[in-house]
């Protein structure tokens, strides 16, 4: 019965962080205390790093110390440790590696949930700074016609400049996103 219930904390806490997260991105990461680190990941960088990736230092020292204190005999910090732990990877795997192919290799997700995850935070790196972005979780994507709504109504998308590299194009034409982590994302967006 123990094990049932370590699992459980652990499941609980993986879908929790998810929540969290999507706070943290839309309140800290794009709010002024936390610009300074995120605003990395909105423009191009040049390296396998980003400042942005500071924040996944800073969750992985937090998981280990849970579950430091936790094997330690404070019960459930190991579970919620290795909760948080899980969730990274999965943030690792998804984010990084599906959404903005940090990785050697290439996967393009043609359909299904996958494609909407993409097109999702593809439209959150559809405008210029951090004002007026849309879907700030990292495993759960709202429906794609919805945040095109919600897009095209915070008007952010009107005032975007062009780039050396060209104009940009918005992401309702099915254009590529002319800047930084955007223009990696790249395909249509389609329903």
């Amino acid at each position: 019965m123990v094990y049932v219930v370590n699992t459980l904390i652990v499941l609980v806490t993986v879908v929790a962080m998810e929540g969290f997260a999507t706070v943290v991105h839309r309140y800290l990461m794009h709010g002024s205390l936390g610009w300074g680190w995120h605003r990395s990941h909105h423009e191009e960088t040049e390296g396998l790093f980003e400042r942005n990736d500071l924040y996944a230092v800073v969750f992985t020292v937090l998981s280990g110390a849970l579950i430091t204190f936790g094997i330690a005999g404070v019960w459930p910090l190991r579970q919620v440790g290795i909760g948080l732990m899980v969730y990274g990877i999965l943030y690792f795997i998804v984010h990084d590696g599906l959404v903005h192919q940090r990785w050697p290799f290439r996967v393009t997700p043609k359909r299904g949930y996958l494609k909407r995850l993409v097109q999702a935070h593809k439209m959150h790196h559809a405008v210029d700074g951090r004002d007026g972005c849309v879907s700030f979780g990292f495993l759960y994507a709202p429906p794609v016609t919805a945040l095109k709504r919600r897009l095209a109504g915070t008007g952010a998308l009107a005032g975007r400049r062009g780039t050396a590299a060209g104009p940009r194009r918005s992401p309702f034409d099915g254009g590529e996103l002319s800047r930084g982590r955007g223009a990696e994302l790249g395909g249509k967006l389609q329903d």
